[in-house]
């Protein structure tokens, strides 16, 4: 059953050009109570509707939905703990300089590795593309100390990545399929998407102008480098993911919005299947306190000031954000979880636009609806 008022909200956005489609699904008590599929999932090069079921490039959601709920699962089972050096665990870092990294700033984006770089723009060796990029975070310097400061950077969780691959002896997107898609009985599901499976899948940016003119921004030289001139559509927009083969611990995850309802189920103590109960905890605690953030282990908390969560859900609210136009936020208490799915990077010129405030809003028209059916 679709909501009348939030429909005709994010309408309003898609009117006003902010993307081209959007799919949202509100659930409360493992009952999904809201969804509809507004908009064209792909403008060009044809015209296709969103549908309910349309598959989305979910970004940095990948960080959570993945990444996250491996690491809990390991951290449960005692293969991996919070404490943990990273050196301990991957010895590319044995011989760093750098400070003492736990897995938990890896996971609470508290380690101060830089934010972002292009690992793409420097690689000469396609048969080493992932040793190429440890050896380059190896190499980094973090700007402070960590714990002092919460710096939200694709390095933690690219790390992690490699990390859990050593872990399980396994490739990440293989262990991704055994240990979660399989046992969720996901369909619509993985990294690297099947090709017969396009015109279910919304489109992206054509070409990479926007981390072109990043790279350009920050001093990089893009001269040389062969830059995706087509349609991104069915392939990861992120351009180290693609880089990496579309496997990162930290984007290339595809899925619809029923699929990413099933995963978020397993971060609540009441519905999880993959997890313990009392694993659950670590999503909605707040590990960084007093910094700048609220994280918990791969989530930010809606304790966070200006959080995309809005002021309509509790402070132990955590979520996570997509750049592709994706976000999934979870209550704890009220065990309600709000999934917006937009390709805000499709068929838009420069720059993309800002959809934050589109995101509280949906959060707030949502929560309200769902208290005054609670009265």
């Amino acid at each position: 059953m679709k909501s009348k008022e939030i429909s005709n909200f994010l309408q309003t956005r898609i009117e006003a050009k902010d993307f081209p489609s959007a799919v949202y699904l509100v659930a409360e008590k493992g009952e999904i109570i809201f969804q509809d599929a507004l908009g064209f999932a792909v403008v060009e090069p044809e015209k296709i509707e969103a549908e309910l079921d349309t598959i989305y490039d979910l970004a940095s959601l990948t960080k959570p939905l993945v990444t996250g709920l491996l690491c809990a699962k390991l951290i449960e089972q005692g293969g991996l703990k919070l404490t943990d050096k990273l050196k301990s665990q991957l010895r590319q870092f044995l011989s760093s300089i750098k400070p003492e990294i736990t897995i938990e700033n890896l996971l609470t984006h508290t380690s101060s590795f830089p934010a972002w770089r292009p690992f793409y723009l420097n690689c000469h060796d396609d048969k080493w593309k992932n040793e190429f990029v440890l050896a380059q975070i190896v190499e980094s310097t973090p700007k402070t100390s960590p714990n002092s400061k919460v710096i939200y950077s694709d390095f933690n969780f690219i790390v992690l990545g490699f990390l859990l691959e050593r872990c399980y002896g396994n490739r990440l997107d293989e262990i991704a399929e055994n240990v979660i898609f399989k046992l969720l009985e996901l369909q619509n599901t993985f990294f690297n998407p099947p090709k017969d499976l396009q015109k279910r899948i919304a489109a992206s940016e054509k070409g990479n102008g926007y981390e072109k003119r990043m790279c350009a921004d920050s001093g990089f030289d893009v001269s040389n480098y062969k830059w995706r001139e087509y349609q991104i559509w069915g392939e990861v927009h992120d351009g180290n993911c693609y880089f990496m083969n579309g496997v990162s611990g930290h984007a290339g995850l595809f899925s619809n919005a029923f699929e990413v309802f099933k995963i978020a189920q397993q971060f609540l103590a009441e519905e999880t299947t993959l997890l313990k109960p009392e694993t659950c905890e670590l999503f909605r605690t707040n590990f960084t306190r007093g910094l700048n953030e609220a994280r918990s282990i791969s989530f930010q908390l809606a304790e966070t000031k200006d959080s995309t969560a809005s002021a309509a859900l509790s402070k132990d609210s955590f979520g996570h954000l997509g750049f592709t136009g994706t976000s999934l936020w979870i209550e704890p208490e009220t065990r309600r979880v709000f999934i917006l799915l937009t390709n805000r990077t499709h068929a838009r010129d420069l720059p993309f636009a800002n959809i934050n405030s589109t995101r509280r809003r949906f959060h707030e028209i949502a929560a309200q609806i769902l208290d005054r059916g609670r009265k």
